[in-house]
C-alpha cells in the first residue's frame, strides 16, 4: 500500500478539457490528487465545492487540485458546470489509478486524498475521509 515517502504512482488519464494527463504534467508544483466516488452525489459535491472555494489559497501554496473519479468526461463536464468547480477532473473509468494509489478496495472507490511534492513524492495522505471540512484540513496540512 502507498505510504508517506513513497514515489507517487504515474497515471495516464483523460481530463475534462479533453487532454491526457500524467503525473509528469504536474512536476514542479505541489499536487493535491483526490479520489471521489461519484459526480453530482451529495458528499462529492460538497467536497468539490469546498476545494473550489479554497482553490486560490491552494494556488498561493503553489498547489494544484485535481479530482479523480470513474465517471465519464461528459459527466465531469456537467458536474463542473452544475456546481462551479474550478479545477481539473480526470476520468479513471476502470479504477486503475485508484487501485495504484490504494483508493479502491472491496469493490468500491474510497474517498482518499494524496499530497504529492513537486518531485513526485507522497508527502501526506488521507484515507476514507469525511467530505465536510476535508479541503480545509488538506490546506492546513500542506507543508511539503
Amino acid at each position: 500500500m502507498l505510504e508517506v515517502g513513497s514515489a507517487a504512482p504515474d497515471f495516464d488519464l483523460e481530463g475534462d478539457d479533453g487532454k491526457r494527463y500524467t503525473l509528469k504534467e504536474f512536476e514542479g508544483r505541489r499536487l493535491v490528487l483526490y479520489f471521489y466516488p461519484k459526480d453530482n452525489s451529495y458528499g462529492c459535491s460538497r467536497e468539490a465545492t469546498e476545494f473550489s472555494e479554497l482553490s486560490h489559497k491552494f494556488a498561493m501554496k503553489n498547489a494544484i487540485i485535481v479530482g479523480v473519479s470513474p465517471d465519464s468526461i461528459d459527466s465531469h463536464i456537467k458536474f463542473k458546470a452544475n456546481i462551479g468547480i474550478t479545477f481539473l477532473l480526470l476520468s479513471d473509468p476502470d479504477n486503475i489509478t485508484a487501485q495504484a494509489y490504494g483508493a479502491y478496495g472491496d469493490g468500491r472507490l474510497m474517498r482518499s486524498t494524496f499530497a504529492i511534492s513537486p518531485v513526485g513524492v507522497v508527502n501526506h495522505l488521507w484515507r476514507r475521509v469525511n467530505p465536510a471540512g476535508h479541503a480545509n484540513a488538506v490546506l492546513l496540512d500542506l507543508t511539503f
